[in-house]
């Protein structure tokens, strides 16, 4: 057989990542690695790539996975069985995790499933069909089936989808001496915490206690003493963006998730925030560029052209939108070629004023820094920004456009209407976000598209308009 041919040649007692490293200097996959990998799996060697996908990180597995061809994914599961960590799928493109998951059957994902924390569970399969997730959990044992079944039902960017239900509470009646002999003596615990949590019978959370505060303290030391009652909390139901900033805010690295009841339901820690923090990052920056949230490397062109087009169909009539003020103004155009050639500037230069306001305020109204506290402050602030830099690209303007086409007024027009541009470049970009926020509609999404059009307008209709009044063309 293959693998025991493998196994029989001599040089190969070495782990493949001694023999090839499976990134190179600068922290890229190695395609050397990903053929030999490929190459195994063709042949069927079990025992390579057991020993292969053993020795890598969950994160390194992903990358691999993701290098492969899409058919040998699945198949790399299958022959590693149980040394195969699912929660590596966690790591790639949803499209190429979902495709995976379809290929595999129910059985080999379940067992899959029972070897991850509850937070990797759920969102391992929290974007598949409920038919396939029905599927999936009815291979599971009852009790692990029950609480897979409950964080799935949380809503969907919630602190219940991301919790962990594996953490360490004690009785309010202990000391310390008897919670230090608890963690030592009991084998189910989770693998690593930060926190200690003091519930009553009921479950409901008295309080936490830190490590570091546990481990300072003598045995006898009843834990009533050391109990942090104001340690910050997690709704069951309250959004992920919202803990994320909560984390932020005050260096949590983990806190208590609770139900209505303030029962202690679970745990979220500071490696599911980072990761939450990414994604809302991708989001914004997706969304800036009018991109579909979930559009992702590994997508299909068919599935790409569809996400942009309507965003590309908003963008198309608001440029008709634009052009139809250059038409207002045909006969102007005509006569003065120069006209033309530097209405496209005034227009350009706004657009990109706009950007910068635009992009500063919508990381603040996502951040949460921006609001009706400060928000006539940040305006007049940007306000006085468009001033500035208007007054100071009014002067280079004109000077240049005065060198170029050897018209004296043509820098007195272009120079005038370019501050207009500017400044309302710079109250387009923080005005439209902010009435879009009011307006309970993502900013990130539609905020580039309205103030393209501002600047647009705004620019065309100023340089013409004072170009007009100016030489008194009719």
């Amino acid at each position: 057989m293959a693998e025991q041919d493998h196994d029989a040649m001599p040089g190969n007692n070495a782990s493949l990542s001694e023999r090839a490293p499976m990134h190179d200097k600068e922290g890229k996959i190695r395609q050397e690695f990903v053929e030999q990998v490929s190459q195994a799996i063709d042949e069927g060697r079990i025992g390579f790539l057991r020993e292969t996908v053993a020795e890598l990180h969950e994160a390194d597995l992903g990358d691999l996975i993701e290098a492969l061809d899409a058919d040998q994914r699945p198949r790399l599961v299958e022959l590693t069985g149980a040394d195969f960590d699912f929660s590596a799928l966690n790591e790639v493109d949803d499209a190429v995790r979902e495709e995976i998951l379809e290929e595999l059957e129910p059985e080999t994902v379940a067992e899959g499933v029972r070897e991850l924390e509850i937070d990797d569970a759920v969102e391992l399969l929290q974007d598949l069909d409920r038919e396939d997730q029905d599927e999936i959990l009815n291979k599971l044992p009852p009790d692990e089936r029950v609480e897979l079944e409950r964080g799935l039902e949380y809503p969907e960017n919630s602190a219940g989808r991301r919790m962990q239900s594996d953490f360490i509470a004690v009785a309010p009646d202990w000391n310390v001496g008897q919670v230090i002999d608890y963690m030592r003596e009991t084998p189910e615990l989770p693998d690593r915490f930060f926190e200690i949590y003091v519930v009553d019978a009921s479950r409901e959370l008295k309080g936490t206690i830190a490590l570091d505060a546990l481990l300072r303290a003598r045995r006898p030391v009843p834990i009533s003493e050391l109990i942090d009652e104001e340690r910050h909390r997690v709704a069951v139901d309250e959004d992920l963006s919202e803990v994320a900033r909560l984390f932020g805010k005050y260096n949590l690295v983990a806190a208590p998730v609770l139900d209505s009841a303030q029962r202690l339901q679970g745990v979220i820690t500071i490696d599911d925030i980072v990761d939450v923090i990414e994604e809302d990052a991708d989001e914004e920056v997706k969304a800036l560029g009018g991109v579909t949230s979930d559009e992702e490397l590994s997508d299909t062109f068919w599935t790409i052209a569809k996400g942009r087009f309507n965003w590309l169909l908003v963008n198309l009539a608001t440029a008709f939108l634009a052009s139809s003020v250059l038409g207002l103004f045909e006969g102007q155009l005509e006569k003065m070629v120069a006209l033309a050639v530097l209405a496209p500037i005034v227009a350009s230069q706004g657009g990109n004023a706009a950007t910068q306001t635009m992009t500063v305020a919508v990381r603040a109204l996502a951040t949460r820094e921006l609001g009706a506290s400060n928000g006539l402050r940040i305006v007049l602030r940007e306000a006085l920004v468009g001033l500035v830099n208007g007054v100071a690209f009014a002067v280079i303007t004109g000077v240049a456009a005065v060198a170029w086409f050897k018209i004296p007024g043509l820098g007195i027009v272009i120079g005038l209407a370019m501050l207009c541009n500017l400044i309302a470049g710079a109250l387009g970009g923080i005005l439209i976000p902010m009435l879009l926020n009011r307006m309970k509609v993502d900013p990130a999404v539609a905020s580039g598209t309205f103030v393209t059009t501002v600047t647009d307008v705004v620019g065309f209709l100023s340089f013409l308009g004072i170009a007009t009044l100016w030489f008194g063309l009719k």
